[in-house]
């Protein structure tokens, strides 16, 4: 079995899928490497390769193609024999140690232009080599408009003078693309049509090119800029600085300097700076910027906190969990970073579609640039110039990049709502579901028991539950903290009880106020004290209910009784209708025994399939797609991993723990049943937008191939065929970003 390592790199300045291309094609050739997986929108590039490869000349590489790039951290092992579909569900990493490649290994840093010309990805953009690149190319052509005007006889040679401006970085990075493999690149068609408008004398018109040219890639470069800053404004949230409490005193500190089992203070108001659990306090929390919750949290004692989120009206002391590295919302960008470098099975299609496309464009522009002069008389300058148009039209930077950057904005778009998906295949996937199989507990059920009925006998209900708190004071079994979060709820004065002992598998008792009192199973309340027919009655329908029941004794009294049981999320009733108006099938899948699990089922409206092993939810989840679903399996990622794993697409609910965000591939960070339905949606607004960006691209083209050949358009319109497709289609792809909903 071989082992590869996988590095990351950060690589400043793409801003198309072209970019990504060549620089792929360029690292696929060095030495080592055996996989490149190249995201623009996230601006990274992840390698896996061998212990022998040479991380410092990969870096020069790619810095010769024209891109800073900065290696991100210690390289990690995989087994390449054992990757498939599923995502972090199969990630077996370990640390690696790239020591032995060299401390340049870990930045080569290089500048430089690019034909398109890649400066910083941050700050105004006249601030950026390619936006002073566009100006200095729009100055020398003003300037050579001038020229021309006041000395006619040398109008050629400044318009020619005012093209090489922007041209020659261009052909530069059009020479170096092309020994790194690349020699249909966008620069490449650029440089030959600008070459050849330069030839037949069209020197206006390719210094305007060159400029139109520069002017789109620029604007592209903007919008590419909006969708990445779109997730990094997600990282923004956590606060630079925390509240340490150390030896009693509090003092401020860098957030990244918050180290696991640390005390931090945080005020009312302020964003919580660190992961964490409460250890005193309780207020409400707007957990909005990780989980899309609009209604702010009310949290309490050992309730788990995120960071970035925002405390409401109280102090709260919080110990950290995880470093400012490993937060949640740090783990939310990384998993989008890497899902954006996963492409989709249509991604696939259009980067194999481009590479014929290009080079099949470059032979119909010499087709027509050469076939009517030799074989009809037809004038060359006339027809090379329609070629020249033509190879420009040709470019597939539009084409490349509708998808790519539909499904970048809507990753970002899902993650700032709760919603992750790891990669393209899975966003796209998720349209295509036709049946969704639900875990219970933990997933379509809070996860927890909740008192649901107090039942009186002998005392009132308020009694009732005043003397069962006073037993559960300290206790930490489930069912006592639903009897204490009910007194809690009604305000309840709890008395404090002396010589509390717990009867193993029976209840429990202690003295409340002079009188001994026992809560328990009514088998064990049986034991004690009889039962009337009528209360056994009473109990049994509530068993039937799906409830479990504790029986309450004051002395040898029957003093009354509590139900409670796991109840369905607030959601849940609406989310799986959404699911249904979708035309998916549901099941509920649980472990839980056939009478709880048919009781929520009939409240919920789900067909069930109770008492099942892990692996009986894996084997129905493979009945379900061998009778022709697309199968989504939603549950809580522990005990349903083999399900997770067998479905198309695994869906882990969870809060931001390490399980929801690790091992399906997809992950509802609130929790909320309808959640699912609104990843389906999403996909499916996803692949429209897609489709309409396709369809912009093509057709703009194929309407100016028309054009150009009957002479209507020339090299102007050409260019802005291609780069005003491009960004028409960035922008079209960028409303899922801004209103995911449309």
């Amino acid at each position: 079995m071989s082992t590869a390592l996988q590095t990351r790199f950060r690589v400043e300045g793409m801003d198309c899928a072209s970019c990504a291309a060549k620089i792929d094609t360029a690292v696929r050739r060095m030495p080592g490497v055996e996989d490149v997986s190249v995201s623009v929108t996230a601006g990274t590039m992840t390698i896996s390769h061998d212990e022998k490869s040479d991380l410092t000349a990969i870096g020069k590489k790619v810095g010769g193609l024209g891109y800073a790039v900065q290696q991100l951290g210690a390289g990690t092992s995989v087994k390449t024999e054992e990757h498939h579909d599923h995502g972090a569900s199969c990630n077996h990493d370990h640390h690696h140690d790239h020591t032995s490649h060299g401390s340049a290994a870990a930045k080569a840093d290089v500048e430089g232009l690019h034909g398109h010309d890649h400066g910083p990805s941050s700050g105004p953009w006249w601030k950026g080599k390619k936006g002073r690149a566009t100006i200095l190319a729009g100055l020398s052509l003003v300037v050579a408009y001038g020229v021309g005007h006041l000395f006619p006889s040398i109008q050629l040679y400044a318009f020619a003078a005012a093209m090489l401006v922007g041209l020659v970085p261009i052909a530069r990075r059009a020479i170096m693309a092309a020994l790194a493999g690349t020699p249909f690149s966008i620069e490449m068609l650029m440089t030959i049509a600008a070459i050849g408008a330069l030839v037949i004398n069209a020197t206006e018109e390719a210094a305007a090119v060159v400029f139109l040219f520069l002017v789109g890639e620029l604007l592209e470069g903007v919008a590419a800029g909006k969708a990445r800053d779109s997730i990094k404004s997600l990282a923004a949230l956590v606060p630079k600085t925390a509240f340490l409490e150390e030896n009693g005193k509090t003092r401020e500190v860098p957030a990244e300097s918050l180290v696991v089992g640390s005390t931090i203070l945080v005020r009312p108001g302020d964003r919580i700076s660190a992961d964490g659990v409460i250890v005193s306090g309780e207020s409400s929390i707007d957990e909005a910027p990780v989980t899309g919750e609009s209604v702010p949290v009310h949290k309490v004692v050992d309730d788990v906190v995120f960071a970035g989120t925002v405390n409401g009206d109280a102090a709260l002391r919080v110990r950290v969990t995880a470093t400012a590295q490993d937060n949640t919302i740090a783990r939310v960008v990384k998993l989008v970073e890497e899902a954006q470098e996963k492409k989709a099975p249509t991604e696939r299609f259009i980067d194999r579609f481009s590479k014929y496309y290009t080079p099949a464009v470059v032979v119909v522009a010499a087709l027509v640039a050469i076939i009517p002069p030799l074989f009809a008389g037809a004038d060359w300058n006339e027809w090379v110039y329609k070629g020249l148009a033509i190879l420009l039209i040709g470019c597939p930077c539009a084409l490349v990049i509708s998808t790519p950057a539909a499904i970048a904005a809507s990753l970002s778009a899902g993650a700032r709502r709760g919603l992750l998906m790891k990669g393209g295949a899975v966003l796209e996937g998720l349209g295509k579901l036709t049946a969704v199989a639900l875990d219970k507990t933990g997933t379509l059920t809070e996860g927890k028991p909740k008192v649901t009925d107090i039942v009186p006998f002998d005392l009132s209900e308020g009694e009732i539950l005043r003397l069962a708190a006073a037993l559960e004071i300290g206790s930490s079994h489930p069912l006592a903290l639903s009897i204490l979060a009910k007194a809690e709820e009604n305000g309840v004065d709890v008395p404090p009880a002396n010589d509390a002992k717990a009867l193993g598998g029976k209840g429990v008792t202690a003295v409340v106020e002079g009188q001994e009192i026992f809560l328990g199973s009514p088998k064990a309340a049986a034991q004690r004290v009889m039962i009337p027919e009528q209360h056994l009655t009473t109990i049994a329908a509530l068993n039937d209910e799906g409830k479990t029941v504790s029986v309450l004794l004051v002395g040898d009294k029957l003093a009354g009784a509590i139900a409670m049981r796991d109840e369905p999320r607030a959601d849940a009733v609406q989310g799986l209708k959404l699911l249904k108006e979708r035309g998916v099938k549901i099941v509920m899948l649980t472990g839980d025994n056939k009478r709880t699990a048919t009781a929520i089922g009939e409240k919920l409206g789900i067909e069930v399939r109770a008492e099942l092993m892990p692996e009986d939810k894996q084997r129905i989840v493979g009945e379900l797609k061998s009778q022709g679903f697309v199968v989504g399996k939603v549950g809580d990622g522990i005990n349903d991993a083999p399900a997770l794993a067998a479905a198309d697409i695994g869906i882990a609910m969870g809060g931001g723990t390490d399980v929801a965000l690790e091992t399906a591939d997809a992950a509802i960070l609130h929790g909320r049943v309808g959640d699912v339905a609104r990843m389906v949606d999403l996909s499916k607004r996803t692949m429209r937008n897609i489709h309409q960006n396709i369809a912009m691209s093509l057709g703009l083209k194929a309407v100016f191939l028309v054009t150009t050949i009957l002479g209507i358009t020339g090299l102007w319109p050409a260019i802005l065929a291609d780069t005003g497709a491009t960004v028409l289609v960035t922008l079209n792809a960028l409303r899922l970003l801004r209103n995911p909903t449309a």
